[in-house]
Parts: structure tokens; sequence; C-alpha cells
């Protein structure tokens, strides 16, 4: 599995194997571009305008396939992080999820993107500093913002939020793969995507995949505590319920599944 910093700690189908092994009111607001309920547009980084200097409402979306006319704003360890990665491709996407995160967020607050300092929360499963990602708030209130950030085979999403918020982007998978990891789903889930024709099962599958990592992501947790087996999200056409959480899901490219979960 490659290295994804900043992404809360779960790790996408392709590393989940191994990361299970580890560890033991409805928001009725507007995003910047429609209303959760219905399926969210994404803003696109390096083509629709910045965000404004100001507070937000709901949840903003925004999708990142490139990288042209950003200076270098990383700091060492994301740069670090980013030379780890074997193949160019992935390099190049990380970089360029990560340098968007700090533009997007630098332009929310109207701050320096090179100079946002990251911090993690404490995991709430085992009190270990591997939670939540979050902006440093130098000990005094909350993190001014929230946010979270995804990204799988060319693609990153990230999800800018009043409150704690996760996101998750998934390339659909092989109908192989889903037999193999939908038995780490809530067995309603599995009897689901039972009922489901072949052929449609790999995305519903992808589709409660993304909703799922986008919640335990916000609640900080990972996919590496109990809450992925016994959390029903659905695979349906809608999320069901999570309490104290809204999930919706995010308008992505063919051949790709997100999702995104904002606490109430």
């Amino acid at each position: 599995m490659n290295p994804r910093a900043l992404d809360a700690p779960a790790r996408g189908v392709e590393g989940t194997r191994t990361a299970r092994r580890r560890c033991g009111r409805r928001w009725s607001g507007r995003t910047d571009r429609t209303t959760v309920g219905r399926v969210i547009e994404t803003s696109r980084f390096g083509v629709d305008p910045l965000p404004a200097e100001a507070p937000l409402a709901g949840p903003a979306v925004w999708s990142v396939r490139g990288l042209e006319g950003y200076a270098p704003v990383l700091d060492a360890d994301e740069q670090r992080k980013a030379a780890a990665f074997v193949r160019p491709a992935d390099r190049e996407t990380y970089i360029a999820a990560h340098t968007a995160l700090r533009v997007l967020v630098g332009a929310r607050l109207g701050e320096d993107p090179a100079g946002l300092r990251y911090v993690r929360e404490d995991c709430p499963g085992c009190g270990g500093p591997h939670g939540r990602p979050a902006l440093a708030s130098g000990g005094v209130g909350p993190p001014p913002l929230h946010f979270s950030l995804s990204h799988t085979h060319g693609l990153a999403v990230i999800a800018l939020a009043p409150s704690p918020v996760g996101v998750d982007v998934e390339a659909v998978p092989e109908a192989s793969l889903v037999s193999d990891v939908a038995t780490a789903l809530h067995p309603d889930e599995r009897r689901e995507l039972a009922e489901l024709p072949a052929g449609e099962q790999p995305f519903a599958f992808a589709r409660c995949w993304t909703r799922k990592e986008a919640y335990l992501k916000g609640t900080g947790e990972g996919l590496t505590g109990p809450g992925f087996a016994s959390t029903v999200v659905g695979t349906g056409s809608q999320p069901l319920p999570v309490p104290g959480w809204t999930l919706a899901d995010v308008r992505a490219p063919q051949g790709y599944a997100a999702a995104v979960a904002v606490r109430d």
C-alpha cells in the first residue's frame, strides 16, 4: 500500500486486509455548489475560482486531477513522503493532492499555504496520536477549519467543512476484488450486494465502501477499529443514516466512487 500522509487512518479498498489487523439531527445546509441529499458536485481545482476567505456554512468538496501553475508549498515531511513513492504517477498525484489542500485551506483562511501546520488528533479508539489530521490551533480553541483528503489512481478529492469531515474516493474495483473484500462489510450490506446483478456489484460495493470510509475518517477511527464492520451505510442509491452525521455521495468521474461525511 502506498503511503498516505494527512489522510485519516484509513487505507482504502486495497490496504484493508493489512490495516484491519492493527489497533483494537441531520445537516441540511448547502455546499459551495449543491445541496447534501443529492449527489454533491465538486469544484475543480485549477479550473474553478479558489474559495473566498469566509466561514463555511457546510461542506465544500474539490476534485484534483493535476497541478499546474502553483509554487512548491509542501513541508519537509510531505516532501519526504512524496519521494517515497515508487511510481512517478503516484508521486505526482500525492504532490498535487497535498499542494491543493494547502492552497484551498490557505485561501479559505487567508493564510500562506506554505505556513500551514498540521497535527494529528488522538485516536478515539486507543488514544494514540494517529487520529484525524487537523490544523494546529496553538492550543487555543478548536481548529478554525476542518478538512479531509483522499487520493487514488490519479484522482484526489478534498473536503472542507466547519465541523469534522471525512471524504473518500476509490477506483471501482474488479469483480474479483469485490468478492475478496466484501467480507469486511456489515452482513446487511453483503446481502444487498449479493442480491444485485453481477455487473452492478462493483460500483455498489465502491459506493458503500467510500461512504463508510468517509464516515470513519471523519470520526478519526479509520478502518482499524470495530466501526467498519458494525456501521451500516448501505449499497443503494442513497446512504443510510448514521446518528450524528450526514453522509452524501460525491459525483466522481467514470470508474470512481466518492463520498463525504460531516458531523452534524
